[in-house]
């Protein structure tokens, strides 16, 4: 398995309303360095998986409506808990349907799962992966 993977980050407000996140409950700022992989079986005739440049146009697209935002005011989330895990995997089917539309151009028909990482801190991380 081939993979390709770039990287951005997002700073986003929200809360955790639930008791279980103790003072996480309230309004808070985190600042999520977001890695996604692209993953193919092979490669193309010039050795690549996906075009770098192109997935990291499409990450960057996909994190757009969220930079700076409050999660909590975002129709996408409405009803949602907004954790790292729930957040990885609305990004991960943004990119999905980035892929789909082939905005990694003729890599695009390769890839066959995508995996996003997003970094809390240096010290945690939650991610969600799938085929496609």
């Amino acid at each position: 398995m081939f993979a390709v993977e770039v990287r951005d980050h997002i700073m986003i407000a929200h809360s955790l309303p639930r008791p279980v996140f103790g003072p996480a409950q309230g309004m808070h700022g985190a600042t999520f360095v977001v890695d996604a992989a692209f993953f193919t079986k092979d490669v193309d005739e010039d050795g690549l998986a996906v075009d770098i440049g192109a997935a990291t146009e499409l990450l960057s697209a996909v994190l757009e409506p969220l930079k700076y935002k409050n999660l909590d005011e975002v129709d996408v989330f409405n009803g949602k808990v907004t954790t790292t895990e729930v957040v990885a995997k609305h990004i991960f089917d943004q990119l999905a349907a980035g892929v789909a539309a082939e905005r990694l151009g003729t890599g695009s028909a390769r890839v066959c799962k995508i995996k996003v990482t997003l970094h809390e801190s240096h010290a945690a991380r939650g991610w969600y992966e799938a085929d496609l």
